[in-house]
Protein backbone atom coordinates (compact mmCIF):
# COMPACT_ATOMS: atom_id res chain seq x y z
CA UNK A 1 0.00 0.00 0.00
CA UNK A 2 1.07 3.46 -0.85
CA UNK A 3 2.57 6.13 1.93
CA UNK A 4 0.71 9.26 1.52
CA UNK A 5 3.32 11.88 1.65
CA UNK A 6 3.45 14.26 4.66
CA UNK A 7 1.26 17.46 3.74
CA UNK A 8 3.28 19.90 5.88
CA UNK A 9 6.55 19.64 7.70
CA UNK A 10 6.91 22.02 10.24
CA UNK A 11 10.92 22.34 10.01
CA UNK A 12 10.98 22.30 6.14
CA UNK A 13 13.34 25.07 6.36
CA UNK A 14 16.63 26.40 8.30
CA UNK A 15 14.54 28.95 9.86
CA UNK A 16 12.17 26.43 11.45
CA UNK A 17 15.36 24.74 13.14
CA UNK A 18 16.90 25.08 16.48
CA UNK A 19 20.72 24.95 16.90
CA UNK A 20 22.11 22.21 19.00
CA UNK A 21 23.12 24.59 21.66
CA UNK A 22 19.76 26.87 20.98
CA UNK A 23 17.93 23.18 21.21
CA UNK A 24 19.08 22.40 24.45
CA UNK A 25 18.68 25.78 26.43
CA UNK A 26 14.82 26.15 24.95
CA UNK A 27 14.33 22.01 26.26
CA UNK A 28 15.67 22.97 29.66
CA UNK A 29 14.02 26.57 29.35
CA UNK A 30 10.41 24.42 29.30
CA UNK A 31 11.89 22.32 31.88
CA UNK A 32 12.72 24.45 34.60
CA UNK A 33 9.28 26.63 34.92
CA UNK A 34 7.02 26.80 37.68
CA UNK A 35 7.12 23.60 39.12
CA UNK A 36 10.32 23.35 40.38
CA UNK A 37 10.22 26.45 42.22
CA UNK A 38 6.76 26.44 43.32
CA UNK A 39 5.44 23.08 43.52
CA UNK A 40 8.95 21.12 44.04
CA UNK A 41 10.02 22.56 47.58
CA UNK A 42 6.34 22.19 48.79
CA UNK A 43 5.59 18.48 47.75
CA UNK A 44 9.58 17.94 48.81
CA UNK A 45 8.78 19.05 52.30
CA UNK A 46 5.27 17.20 52.61
CA UNK A 47 7.28 14.03 51.74
CA UNK A 48 10.34 13.88 53.89
CA UNK A 49 13.17 16.36 52.30
CA UNK A 50 16.30 14.75 51.06
CA UNK A 51 14.82 11.05 51.22
CA UNK A 52 12.19 12.49 48.30
CA UNK A 53 14.76 14.55 46.32
CA UNK A 54 17.13 11.39 46.05
CA UNK A 55 13.56 9.21 45.34
CA UNK A 56 12.80 12.07 42.36
CA UNK A 57 16.52 11.96 40.67
CA UNK A 58 16.01 8.06 40.62
CA UNK A 59 12.47 8.42 38.64
CA UNK A 60 13.95 11.35 36.49
CA UNK A 61 16.92 9.12 35.38
CA UNK A 62 15.23 5.40 35.26
CA UNK A 63 11.94 7.15 33.69
CA UNK A 64 12.04 10.40 32.62
CA UNK A 65 15.32 10.46 30.61
CA UNK A 66 13.95 7.31 28.75
CA UNK A 67 10.67 8.82 27.98
CA UNK A 68 11.91 11.87 26.88
CA UNK A 69 14.63 10.27 24.67
CA UNK A 70 11.68 8.48 23.24
CA UNK A 71 9.37 11.96 22.34
CA UNK A 72 12.28 13.80 21.16
CA UNK A 73 12.92 10.62 18.58
CA UNK A 74 9.47 10.69 17.26
CA UNK A 75 9.41 14.13 16.80
CA UNK A 76 12.51 14.25 14.83
CA UNK A 77 11.70 11.58 12.63
CA UNK A 78 8.02 12.43 11.93
CA UNK A 79 8.95 16.34 11.72
CA UNK A 80 4.78 17.52 11.90
CA UNK A 81 3.02 18.85 15.23
CA UNK A 82 2.42 16.86 18.09
CA UNK A 83 -0.79 15.44 16.76
CA UNK A 84 0.81 14.50 13.21
CA UNK A 85 4.13 13.18 14.57
CA UNK A 86 3.42 9.26 15.76
CA UNK A 87 1.93 8.44 12.37
CA UNK A 88 4.77 10.64 10.09
CA UNK A 89 7.38 8.81 12.27
CA UNK A 90 5.98 5.34 10.74
CA UNK A 91 3.76 3.98 13.49
CA UNK A 92 -0.06 3.15 13.32
CA UNK A 93 -2.47 6.65 12.68
CA UNK A 94 -4.64 5.04 15.75
CA UNK A 95 -2.09 7.05 17.93
CA UNK A 96 -2.66 10.12 16.20
CA UNK A 97 -5.66 10.45 18.80
CA UNK A 98 -3.12 10.67 21.79
CA UNK A 99 -1.37 13.26 19.48
CA UNK A 100 -4.12 15.17 19.71
CA UNK A 101 -4.56 15.03 22.97
CA UNK A 102 -1.22 16.20 23.85
CA UNK A 103 -1.67 19.46 21.95
CA UNK A 104 -5.17 19.88 23.94
CA UNK A 105 -3.03 19.53 27.50
CA UNK A 106 -0.73 22.62 26.84
CA UNK A 107 -3.62 24.32 25.33
CA UNK A 108 -5.12 23.56 28.95
CA UNK A 109 -2.37 24.33 30.87
CA UNK A 110 -1.83 27.46 29.26
CA UNK A 111 -5.28 29.30 29.80
CA UNK A 112 -4.04 28.43 34.20
CA UNK A 113 -0.65 28.94 33.40
CA UNK A 114 -0.94 32.56 32.42
CA UNK A 115 -2.62 33.34 35.36
CA UNK A 116 -0.20 32.15 37.67
CA UNK A 117 2.87 33.79 35.66
CA UNK A 118 0.32 36.56 35.92
CA UNK A 119 0.63 36.44 40.10
CA UNK A 120 4.32 36.70 39.92
CA UNK A 121 4.91 39.59 37.83
CA UNK A 122 2.21 41.60 40.04
CA UNK A 123 4.22 40.26 43.06
CA UNK A 124 7.48 41.43 41.44
CA UNK A 125 6.19 44.82 41.02
CA UNK A 126 4.31 44.68 44.25
CA UNK A 127 7.70 44.02 46.28
CA UNK A 128 10.30 46.31 43.99
CA UNK A 129 7.83 48.85 45.26
CA UNK A 130 7.78 47.92 49.30
CA UNK A 131 3.63 47.74 48.89
CA UNK A 132 3.83 44.13 49.52
CA UNK A 133 5.04 44.52 53.28
CA UNK A 134 2.97 47.28 53.70
CA UNK A 135 0.65 44.50 56.16
CA UNK A 136 1.66 41.70 57.65
CA UNK A 137 -1.97 39.97 56.18
CA UNK A 138 -0.43 38.12 53.30
CA UNK A 139 -3.15 35.92 53.31
CA UNK A 140 -5.88 38.41 53.02
CA UNK A 141 -3.77 40.15 50.53
CA UNK A 142 -3.29 37.30 48.14
CA UNK A 143 -6.89 36.49 48.87
CA UNK A 144 -7.95 40.48 47.43
CA UNK A 145 -5.64 40.10 44.79
CA UNK A 146 -7.04 37.16 43.06
CA UNK A 147 -10.26 38.12 43.53
CA UNK A 148 -10.02 41.06 41.75
CA UNK A 149 -10.01 41.86 38.41
CA UNK A 150 -5.84 42.94 38.26
CA UNK A 151 -5.22 39.29 37.20
CA UNK A 152 -6.82 39.42 33.96
CA UNK A 153 -4.90 42.67 33.10
CA UNK A 154 -1.41 40.76 34.01
CA UNK A 155 -2.51 37.31 32.21
CA UNK A 156 -3.34 39.72 28.84
CA UNK A 157 0.53 41.13 29.95
CA UNK A 158 2.21 37.84 29.89
CA UNK A 159 0.01 36.22 27.01
CA UNK A 160 1.24 39.22 24.99
CA UNK A 161 5.03 38.71 25.75
CA UNK A 162 4.86 34.88 24.90
CA UNK A 163 2.75 35.75 21.84
CA UNK A 164 5.41 38.47 20.42
CA UNK A 165 7.76 35.80 20.86
CA UNK A 166 6.61 32.73 19.57
CA UNK A 167 5.56 34.78 16.71
CA UNK A 168 9.30 35.45 15.27
CA UNK A 169 9.76 31.83 14.88
CA UNK A 170 11.96 29.14 16.37
CA UNK A 171 15.92 30.86 15.68
CA UNK A 172 14.42 34.15 15.84
CA UNK A 173 12.39 33.92 18.86
CA UNK A 174 12.10 30.78 21.00
CA UNK A 175 15.88 30.22 21.08
CA UNK A 176 17.14 34.03 21.01
CA UNK A 177 14.82 34.17 23.68
CA UNK A 178 16.04 31.32 25.95
CA UNK A 179 20.00 31.97 25.55
CA UNK A 180 19.04 35.64 26.73
CA UNK A 181 16.67 34.01 29.71
CA UNK A 182 18.43 30.97 30.72
CA UNK A 183 21.85 32.63 31.75
CA UNK A 184 19.45 35.60 33.69
CA UNK A 185 17.71 32.99 35.40
CA UNK A 186 21.33 31.14 36.35
CA UNK A 187 22.43 34.57 37.99
CA UNK A 188 19.12 35.12 39.62
CA UNK A 189 19.36 31.54 41.01
CA UNK A 190 23.06 31.90 42.57
CA UNK A 191 22.47 35.40 44.11
CA UNK A 192 19.18 34.22 45.65
CA UNK A 193 20.73 31.11 47.05
CA UNK A 194 23.98 32.87 48.67
CA UNK A 195 21.18 35.45 50.17
CA UNK A 196 19.59 32.48 51.52
CA UNK A 197 22.51 30.48 52.64
CA UNK A 198 23.65 33.50 55.03
CA UNK A 199 20.47 33.82 56.43
CA UNK A 200 20.60 32.97 60.15
CA UNK A 201 19.26 29.69 61.08
CA UNK A 202 19.47 28.65 57.68
CA UNK A 203 22.07 25.43 58.26
CA UNK A 204 18.27 23.52 59.24
CA UNK A 205 16.66 24.47 56.12
CA UNK A 206 19.60 23.06 54.46
CA UNK A 207 19.79 19.86 56.74
CA UNK A 208 15.85 19.11 55.96
CA UNK A 209 16.50 19.66 52.44
CA UNK A 210 20.15 17.45 51.94
CA UNK A 211 20.33 14.74 54.97
CA UNK A 212 17.38 12.08 53.77
CA UNK A 213 15.00 10.43 56.31
CA UNK A 214 13.80 7.48 54.55
CA UNK A 215 11.25 6.91 57.20
CA UNK A 216 8.81 9.25 55.63
CA UNK A 217 8.83 7.74 52.09
CA UNK A 218 6.06 5.65 50.99
CA UNK A 219 4.41 4.64 47.93
CA UNK A 220 2.40 7.65 47.72
CA UNK A 221 5.42 9.54 48.17
CA UNK A 222 7.14 7.56 45.18
CA UNK A 223 4.53 7.82 42.53
CA UNK A 224 4.44 11.72 43.54
CA UNK A 225 8.33 11.58 42.77
CA UNK A 226 7.58 10.00 39.55
CA UNK A 227 4.72 12.40 38.37
CA UNK A 228 6.64 15.44 39.38
CA UNK A 229 10.19 13.68 37.44
CA UNK A 230 7.69 13.43 34.32
CA UNK A 231 6.36 16.91 34.24
CA UNK A 232 9.44 19.16 34.94
CA UNK A 233 10.70 17.60 32.19
CA UNK A 234 7.46 18.61 29.81
CA UNK A 235 6.78 15.38 29.28
CA UNK A 236 3.37 14.01 28.17
CA UNK A 237 2.04 17.63 27.05
CA UNK A 238 3.46 17.97 23.25
CA UNK A 239 6.53 20.44 24.04
CA UNK A 240 9.82 17.42 23.08
CA UNK A 241 7.19 16.41 20.66
CA UNK A 242 6.94 19.21 19.01
CA UNK A 243 10.92 20.59 20.13
CA UNK A 244 12.21 17.18 18.41
CA UNK A 245 10.77 18.47 14.85
CA UNK A 246 12.79 21.56 15.17
CA UNK A 247 15.55 19.63 16.02
CA UNK A 248 18.43 19.36 13.81
CA UNK A 249 19.06 15.89 12.79
CA UNK A 250 22.83 15.76 13.63
CA UNK A 251 22.42 16.34 17.11
CA UNK A 252 22.91 13.56 19.59
CA UNK A 253 19.59 12.27 21.30
CA UNK A 254 21.39 11.05 24.51
CA UNK A 255 23.99 13.62 25.18
CA UNK A 256 21.30 16.59 24.43
CA UNK A 257 18.18 14.43 26.88
CA UNK A 258 21.20 14.52 29.44
CA UNK A 259 21.79 17.67 29.28
CA UNK A 260 18.16 18.26 29.62
CA UNK A 261 17.75 16.26 32.59
CA UNK A 262 20.85 17.98 34.28
CA UNK A 263 19.58 21.36 33.78
CA UNK A 264 16.06 20.21 34.92
CA UNK A 265 17.92 18.55 38.48
CA UNK A 266 20.16 21.78 38.81
CA UNK A 267 17.58 24.11 38.96
CA UNK A 268 15.04 21.96 41.48
CA UNK A 269 18.44 21.54 43.32
CA UNK A 270 19.35 25.09 43.73
CA UNK A 271 15.55 26.11 44.02
CA UNK A 272 15.79 23.88 47.19
CA UNK A 273 18.48 25.61 48.55
CA UNK A 274 16.80 29.24 47.91
CA UNK A 275 13.16 28.06 49.44
CA UNK A 276 14.41 25.77 52.57
CA UNK A 277 17.08 27.78 54.50
CA UNK A 278 14.72 30.80 53.73
CA UNK A 279 11.61 28.72 55.50
CA UNK A 280 13.87 27.77 58.23
CA UNK A 281 14.95 31.09 59.30
CA UNK A 282 11.77 32.25 59.52
CA UNK A 283 9.87 29.40 61.02
CA UNK A 284 7.65 28.27 58.34
CA UNK A 285 6.72 24.87 57.62
CA UNK A 286 8.02 23.53 54.80
CA UNK A 287 4.89 21.44 53.92
CA UNK A 288 2.99 24.54 54.06
CA UNK A 289 1.39 23.81 50.69
CA UNK A 290 0.72 26.16 47.26
CA UNK A 291 0.43 28.78 49.25
CA UNK A 292 4.23 28.76 50.41
CA UNK A 293 5.10 31.01 47.56
CA UNK A 294 2.76 33.62 47.26
CA UNK A 295 1.65 34.01 51.14
CA UNK A 296 4.56 32.18 53.38
CA UNK A 297 7.52 33.50 51.33
CA UNK A 298 6.56 37.29 51.51
CA UNK A 299 6.52 36.84 55.41
CA UNK A 300 9.89 35.68 55.32
CA UNK A 301 10.83 38.75 52.81
CA UNK A 302 9.23 41.26 54.80
CA UNK A 303 11.23 40.39 58.11
CA UNK A 304 14.35 40.26 55.98
CA UNK A 305 17.27 42.81 55.56
CA UNK A 306 16.50 44.44 51.83
CA UNK A 307 13.49 42.32 52.02
CA UNK A 308 11.71 44.35 49.09
CA UNK A 309 15.01 43.80 46.47
CA UNK A 310 15.12 40.07 47.45
CA UNK A 311 11.35 39.37 47.51
CA UNK A 312 11.33 41.56 44.33
CA UNK A 313 14.21 39.39 42.46
CA UNK A 314 12.71 36.13 43.94
CA UNK A 315 8.79 36.93 42.31
CA UNK A 316 11.20 38.18 38.90
CA UNK A 317 13.06 35.07 38.63
CA UNK A 318 9.64 33.08 38.90
CA UNK A 319 8.72 35.33 36.17
CA UNK A 320 11.30 34.54 34.05
CA UNK A 321 10.94 31.15 34.34
CA UNK A 322 7.07 31.10 34.07
CA UNK A 323 7.62 33.03 30.63
CA UNK A 324 10.56 30.42 29.28
CA UNK A 325 7.36 27.70 29.57
CA UNK A 326 4.45 29.73 28.22
CA UNK A 327 6.42 30.08 25.48
CA UNK A 328 7.16 26.37 24.88
CA UNK A 329 3.55 25.68 25.59
CA UNK A 330 1.88 27.86 23.08
CA UNK A 331 4.57 26.41 20.48
CA UNK A 332 2.34 23.01 20.70
CA UNK A 333 -0.94 24.26 19.61
CA UNK A 334 0.40 26.90 17.19
CA UNK A 335 2.87 23.99 15.61
CA UNK A 336 -1.03 22.16 15.20
CA UNK A 337 -2.67 25.51 14.02
CA UNK A 338 -0.36 26.24 11.20
CA UNK A 339 0.13 22.08 10.24
CA UNK A 340 -3.63 21.25 9.97
CA UNK A 341 -5.38 24.59 8.83
CA UNK A 342 -2.04 25.57 6.51
CA UNK A 343 -1.52 29.00 8.75
CA UNK A 344 1.12 31.72 8.82
CA UNK A 345 3.05 31.70 11.93
CA UNK A 346 1.57 34.88 12.96
CA UNK A 347 -2.37 34.54 12.35
CA UNK A 348 -1.73 31.01 14.02
CA UNK A 349 -0.51 32.45 17.00
CA UNK A 350 -3.37 35.29 17.07
CA UNK A 351 -5.85 32.81 16.92
CA UNK A 352 -4.54 30.33 19.33
CA UNK A 353 -3.81 33.12 22.03
CA UNK A 354 -7.16 34.38 21.87
CA UNK A 355 -8.93 30.88 22.29
CA UNK A 356 -6.58 30.80 25.31
CA UNK A 357 -7.73 34.02 26.63
CA UNK A 358 -11.52 32.82 26.25
CA UNK A 359 -10.76 29.77 27.72
CA UNK A 360 -8.90 31.56 30.24
CA UNK A 361 -11.69 33.38 31.46
CA UNK A 362 -13.98 30.83 33.78
CA UNK A 363 -10.57 30.57 35.70
CA UNK A 364 -10.06 33.73 36.22
CA UNK A 365 -13.93 33.71 37.87
CA UNK A 366 -13.34 31.66 39.74
CA UNK A 367 -11.30 32.86 42.36
CA UNK A 368 -14.60 34.63 44.35
CA UNK A 369 -15.54 36.73 40.94
CA UNK A 370 -18.58 34.47 40.06
CA UNK A 371 -20.04 31.63 42.29
CA UNK A 372 -20.58 29.48 39.03
CA UNK A 373 -17.23 28.71 38.73
CA UNK A 374 -15.79 28.60 41.97
CA UNK A 375 -16.66 25.32 43.26
CA UNK A 376 -18.38 23.31 40.67
CA UNK A 377 -18.56 19.49 41.22
CA UNK A 378 -15.95 20.38 44.54
CA UNK A 379 -13.50 21.76 42.45
CA UNK A 380 -13.03 25.61 41.43
CA UNK A 381 -12.52 25.90 37.48
CA UNK A 382 -9.01 26.44 37.57
CA UNK A 383 -8.25 23.11 39.47
CA UNK A 384 -10.45 21.63 37.21
CA UNK A 385 -8.74 22.31 34.74
CA UNK A 386 -5.21 21.40 36.33
CA UNK A 387 -6.72 18.43 37.76
CA UNK A 388 -7.53 17.31 33.90
CA UNK A 389 -4.53 18.40 31.85
CA UNK A 390 -1.52 17.73 35.07
CA UNK A 391 -3.15 14.53 36.33
CA UNK A 392 -5.36 12.82 33.33
CA UNK A 393 -4.00 14.08 30.04
CA UNK A 394 -0.10 14.12 30.51
CA UNK A 395 0.15 10.98 32.24
CA UNK A 396 -2.38 9.51 29.03
CA UNK A 397 0.16 11.40 26.75
CA UNK A 398 3.13 9.60 28.36
CA UNK A 399 1.58 6.10 28.68
CA UNK A 400 0.88 6.61 24.95
CA UNK A 401 4.60 7.10 24.18
CA UNK A 402 5.53 4.13 26.13
CA UNK A 403 3.49 1.39 24.24
CA UNK A 404 4.18 3.34 20.55
CA UNK A 405 7.77 3.04 21.22
CA UNK A 406 8.12 -0.35 23.33
CA UNK A 407 5.53 -1.81 20.84
CA UNK A 408 4.79 -0.29 17.66
CA UNK A 409 7.44 1.73 16.15
CA UNK A 410 9.95 -0.14 13.73
CA UNK A 411 12.48 2.85 13.59
CA UNK A 412 12.97 3.40 17.25
CA UNK A 413 17.04 1.89 16.67
CA UNK A 414 17.39 4.37 13.57
CA UNK A 415 15.55 7.63 15.43
CA UNK A 416 17.34 7.09 18.48
CA UNK A 417 20.53 6.48 17.48
CA UNK A 418 21.92 4.98 20.62
CA UNK A 419 24.97 2.38 20.70
CA UNK A 420 23.32 -1.68 20.72
CA UNK A 421 23.82 -1.66 24.78
CA UNK A 422 21.95 1.25 25.58
CA UNK A 423 19.36 0.52 22.93
CA UNK A 424 18.20 -2.35 24.70
CA UNK A 425 18.13 -1.04 28.05
CA UNK A 426 15.99 1.68 26.80
CA UNK A 427 13.72 -0.54 24.66
CA UNK A 428 13.52 -2.97 28.19
CA UNK A 429 12.25 0.34 29.58
CA UNK A 430 9.92 1.86 26.93
CA UNK A 431 8.30 -1.84 27.09
CA UNK A 432 8.25 -3.24 30.51
CA UNK A 433 8.53 -0.83 33.34
CA UNK A 434 7.87 3.06 32.16
CA UNK A 435 4.65 1.77 30.96
CA UNK A 436 3.51 0.27 34.43
CA UNK A 437 4.46 2.94 36.04
CA UNK A 438 3.08 5.30 34.28
CA UNK A 439 -0.34 3.44 34.34
CA UNK A 440 0.19 3.63 38.13
CA UNK A 441 1.19 7.39 38.07
CA UNK A 442 -2.35 7.94 35.79
CA UNK A 443 -4.33 5.78 38.39
CA UNK A 444 -3.01 7.62 41.35
CA UNK A 445 -2.75 10.88 39.64
CA UNK A 446 -6.75 10.55 38.41
CA UNK A 447 -7.88 9.51 42.29
CA UNK A 448 -8.86 5.85 40.92
CA UNK A 449 -5.76 4.61 42.69
CA UNK A 450 -5.30 5.44 46.69
CA UNK A 451 -1.99 4.20 48.37
CA UNK A 452 -2.11 4.22 52.14
CA UNK A 453 1.53 6.12 54.21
Amino acid sequence: MKQQQPQHSLASDKTERFSSRGFILAAIGSSVGLGNMWKFPYITGENGGAAFFLLFILCLVLVGLPVLVAELSIGRTGRGSAASSYSKAGGPKAFRFFGLLQVLAPFLILSFYFIIAGWTVHYAVLSFSGELFQSTDFDGQFGGFVSGYMPLVWHVVVMALTALIVIKGIAGGIEKFNKVLIPALIVLLIILMIRALTLPGAAEGVSFFLKPDFSRLSAEAALVALGHAFFSLSLGMGIMLTFGAYMDKRQSMGSASAAIGAGDLIYAFIAGLIVFPTIASFGIAPDSGPSLVFKALPAAFSAMPLGSFFGGLFFILLAFAALTSTVSLLEVPVSYTMERLRMKRTPAVLLVSALVLLVSLPSLLSFGLSELFTNPGGKSFFDWLDFIASNVLLPIGGLATTIYVGYFWKGASEAAGLRAGWFKIWLFMMRYVAPVLMLLVLLHSSGILTLNN
